[in-house]
């Protein structure tokens, strides 16, 4: 086959059998390119639209993070790796990625134990009654509501009702710490000395339990009672019940809720931007936005996105393959 009928052939993909020469038609790869023809067509636009918007602008960017590009106008030039050799020594640069490193590591951890606490409680913490050897706690409905609330809430309604809260004149947090007789706990700035990372944490981990509480309620609800009811015969506690059999059975939800409460503690811009005074703190996004917007460097701003795409990569891999266990049917 001629270098002319091999082009013939990729494009008798896209074109219809009325269309194509007959001397193709006829050959044993024009039938099994008829065969996933229909594929073929489905999957262009969706691929073409995945590579003109979230490839060329992830190519554009690397691209551009080798440059000393300042994002106000068309010119720059190329400067190799002088970007991320400069990274290698800002100290601030250094501070932001420790500070997404932790919320990273933390946040998940925290958000998740609780919302799997509080999801098995409602769902198999209750004393029996109707005859079932386990149930929920009475009220569930109420206590999810309860939980998913902040869920309704913008982020930016949010970060502004806990700047309040941690207020160093008038705020709660303040205010019941010295109620309570703990003056010595007060702190005259939350947010701008080493406990602005774990006062953002903390915003971070109310924010989205509720979201985790429902998600995993319902992976639990499918779970059927006859599984507990036996290892309740068994003598089973509820402990062992939950690390025997809950965790196990909606591991694959805990996994990809894992990845997901890491993407959004990476991305916590919106907390950090109108939570903490400025250089009080910053992540990652904080530090990028601060870069481009307000000095004018995005060439160098883009290294730093770079940086933080190559984390929130190696971080979904990482768990992909460290919390892959085989499925449980049941």
């Amino acid at each position: 086959m001629g270098w002319g009928d091999r082009l013939l052939l990729g494009a008798a993909l896209f074109l219809p059998p009325r269309l194509t020469p007959r001397r193709i038609r006829g050959s044993r790869h024009y039938r099994t390119i008829d065969q996933y023809r229909f594929i073929g067509w489905f999957l262009a636009a969706p691929v073409l639209v995945f590579a003109v918007f979230v490839v060329s602008p992830f190519a554009q960017a690397f691209f551009y993070s080798m440059t000393d590009w300042t994002g106000y106008s068309a010119e720059f030039t190329f400067t190799g790796t002088e970007n991320y050799e400069r990274l290698w020594n800002d100290a601030k640069f250094w501070d932001a990625l420790r500070n997404s490193l932790l919320l990273l590591v933390l946040a998940p951890l925290i958000t998740l134990s609780l919302g799997l606490f509080f999801a098995f409680m409602l769902n198999a913490g209750g004393r029996r009654r109707g005859g079932q050897a386990i149930a929920g706690v009475s009220g569930t409905r109420l206590y999810k509501i309860f939980y998913f609330f902040p869920q309704v809430l913008s982020i930016a309604i949010i970060a502004v009702i806990w700047s309040r809260i941690y207020s160093p004149r008038s705020g709660i947090l303040n205010e019941g710490l010295r109620t309570v007789g703990l003056d010595s706990l007060r702190q005259s700035d939350w947010l701008g000395g080493r406990f602005a990372v774990y006062c953002v944490l903390a915003v971070l981990c109310w924010a989205f339990v509720g979201f985790y509480v429902v998600l995993f309620s319902a992976a639990m609800s499918s779970i059927p009672h006859e599984i507990y009811e036996a290892s309740l015969l068994d003598g089973a506690t509820r402990p062992v019940t939950f690390f025997r059999i809950t965790l196990p059975l909606t591991w694959g939800t805990v996994r990809t809720g894992w990845i997901y409460m890491g993407i959004q503690a990476l991305d916590a811009f919106a907390l950090v931007s109108i939570m903490v005074p400025e250089h009080g703190m910053d992540v990652l996004p904080s530090y990028l936005y601060d870069k481009a917007f307000r000095d004018g460097q995005a060439g160098y701003a883009t290294a730093v996105g770079v940086v933080l795409f190559a984390v929130t990569l190696l971080f979904a891999g990482l768990m992909m393959r460290l919390a892959r266990r085989e499925r449980i049917e049941l």
